[in-house]
């Protein structure tokens, strides 16, 4: 007797059950509850409201209660500049999403982005992005190179400087690239240190040249090395220019965007190669030496 009862009543707890299993699942009855109408926010700078309902559109056919918000969130979430997406139900028949956009903070890398959370990511054209700062370095060190940026915008600030890249290199070589096109290269050791000697001197060398400069070495131990561009020769009066006239044979002329590509640098022959020297191979470049009269420059470190 007990038998059937348990199974008289769990037969009705399967027929209570069932239809609603059924319509949570979209097994039947979807039509009856069906969603019409998906809501949209976003801000639309890079995705557009047609992406997002053609991406969300497929998923919502199985009816009201039956549609996976997680499916949906991902789905949308897939599209290009999309950062994270929120999704909810709205009865009876609506569907309601927000769409965070990308908000890239600089740009990674040839062909990627960070966004303002560190995080990298990759998206159609990013190389052509303008108008922010330009990081490099190995994937696993987005953060020391972040901060490091913050860093030395810092210190940098009223300096008259303006920097425009910072990288890392494998070996952990720092470089700085200023809104001039002049190249900072400061090394592996000590790079706080370097930024603020050649910093607190900055001023003084800044009078004395009428040109930026285009290329500093950081890399010694108590000084640095600093190659100026030739300032531009006077235009002459119109109709006084000789024929052929221009630039002195063998004299070069500075190419500050060369030097972005490797071109043009100094170079260092040996360890024993002191400022005096590079001041006779290279006229242009002009070193500086911090006041120690007991101290010489070493070789690169």
């Amino acid at each position: 007797m007990n038998v059937a009862k348990l199974l008289a009543w769990g037969i009705a707890l399967t027929l209570v059950a069932l239809p609603i299993v059924g319509v949570l699942n979209g097994w039947f009855a979807s039509e009856r509850w069906p969603v019409d109408r998906l809501a949209v926010r976003a801000e639309f700078n890079h995705v557009s409201a047609e992406q997002i309902r053609a991406a969300a559109q497929p998923l919502l056919g199985k009816g009201f209660f039956a549609i996976d918000l997680d499916q949906i969130r991902a789905a949308v979430a897939k599209l290009p500049w999309v950062e994270r997406v929120e999704a909810r139900k709205r009865w009876p028949d609506a569907v309601d999403l927000i769409v965070y956009e990308q908000q890239p903070y600089a740009r990674w890398g040839e062909e990627r982005l960070l966004n303002r959370r560190g995080e990298i990511f990759s998206v159609t054209g990013a190389g052509g992005v303008q108008g922010l700062p330009r990081l490099a370095g190995p994937d696993e060190r987005v953060g020391d190179v972040l901060q490091f940026y913050a860093e030395s915008l810092k210190e940098f600030s009223g300096s008259g400087l303006a920097i425009a890249a910072v990288a890392l290199s494998p070996r952990g070589g720092w470089k700085l690239e200023l809104a001039t096109g002049a190249v900072i290269e400061i090394g592996r050791d000590d790079a706080k240190r370097r930024l603020a000697r050649f910093l607190d001197v900055w001023p003084n060398l800044a009078g004395s040249k009428p040109t930026p400069p285009v290329y500093v070495d950081l890399r010694y131990e108590n000084g640095f090395v600093v190659r100026w561009s030739d300032p531009a020769p006077p235009t002459p009066p119109a109709g006084s220019r000789e024929p052929g006239a221009g630039h002195a044979e063998g004299q070069p002329t500075a190419n500050p965007q060369a030097l972005l590509h490797g071109a043009d640098r100094p170079s260092v022959r040996t360890r024993s190669h002191a400022a005096a020297d590079f001041q006779d191979s290279i006229p242009d470049l002009r070193p500086f030496r911090i006041p120690n009269p007991e101290s010489r420059i070493p070789a690169l470190s």
